[in-house]
C-alpha cells in the first residue's frame, strides 16, 4: 500500500470526530445543577479512560486492516503472476474501481500485467511495515487527544456552568473544522458540510446518551 501520508483525510476525519463524540457522551450526560468537583473527577477519568481504550483499540484495528489489505495485495499478484495473460488482464480489471477499469483499453490492463509479472514474488504472509505502525499511532492519538479539548476547562474552572459552556464551544469548533477538513477532501461546501457535521455529532451524542452509551 503505497501513501502519500501515513493517514489520509478520510481517516483522520473519522478518528477525531470518533474520539469526539465518545468524550461528548460524558460531558453530555453531566447535570450542572447536581455535580460536585467529585462528580466533575469522575467524569474526567471516565472520559479520558474511555478514550485511552478506544484508541488503543482503533490501533489495533487499524493494523489488521492493514494486514489484510497487504494479504490481499500480496494474493491478487500471485494470481496475476501465475495466470495467462488474458485471465490475468480480467483479475486486474476486477481488482480496479469500476471507473478506472472502464477506462483501460486491452492495451493498458496488458501493460499492467507485464508490469506486475516482473515483480518478484510476494511474501508468503503479510507483514506490518514501519508505516503501517506509525499510522496505529497516528489513529491512536487522534482518538485520545481530541479528549483534552473538551475536558480541559473542567480541570481549570472552578465554576462548572462556565466550564461546561466553554467545553461545548470547544467540541461545535472542533466538529465545525473536522466538516470542514472533509469538504476540503471532498471537493463539498466547507461552511455547510461544517454546519451539518454539528448537527450530527450532537444527534450521535444524544443517542449515545439515550442508549446508555
Amino acid at each position: 500500500m503505497n501513501r502519500t501520508r501515513i493517514l489520509d483525510p478520510i481517516e483522520r476525519f473519522s478518528e477525531i470526530v470518533f474520539g469526539l463524540i465518545m468524550v461528548l457522551t460524558f460531558t453530555g450526560a453531566l447535570s450542572v445543577a447536581e455535580a460536585g468537583r467529585g462528580d466533575i473527577r469522575i467524569m474526567l477519568v471516565g472520559a479520558i479512560g474511555c478514550n485511552l481504550a478506544w484508541g488503543i483499540i482503533d490501533a489495533a484495528f487499524y493494523l489488521i486492516n492493514c494486514l489484510a489489505e497487504r494479504g490481499r495485495n500480496a494474493t491478487i499478484l500471485r494470481s496475476v503472476q501465475a495466470a495467462g495473460p488474458a485471465h490475468a488482464q480480467r483479475i486486474i480489471a476486477e481488482a480496479l474501481s469500476e471507473p478506472v477499469a472502464a477506462a483501460l483499453q486491452p492495451a493498458d490492463l496488458e501493460r499492467v500485467r507485464d508490469h506486475l509479472s516482473r515483480l518478484p514474488a510476494p511474501a508468503a504472509k503479510p507483514r506490518l511495515t514501519a508505516e503501517n505502525w506509525l499510522g496505529a499511532g497516528g489513529v491512536f492519538l487522534l482518538v485520545f487527544l481530541s479528549t483534552f479539548p473538551v475536558v480541559v476547562p473542567f480541570l481549570f474552572m472552578q465554576d462548572i456552568r462556565l466550564a461546561l459552556r466553554v467545553s461545548n464551544g470547544l467540541a461545535i469548533a472542533m466538529l465545525f473544522g473536522a466538516g470542514c477538513m472533509l469538504a476540503g477532501y471532498a471537493g463539498m461546501r466547507r461552511i455547510r458540510t461544517g454546519l451539518a457535521m454539528v448537527g450530527i455529532g450532537a444527534a450521535l451524542v444524544a443517542i449515545a446518551i439515550a442508549l446508555g452509551g
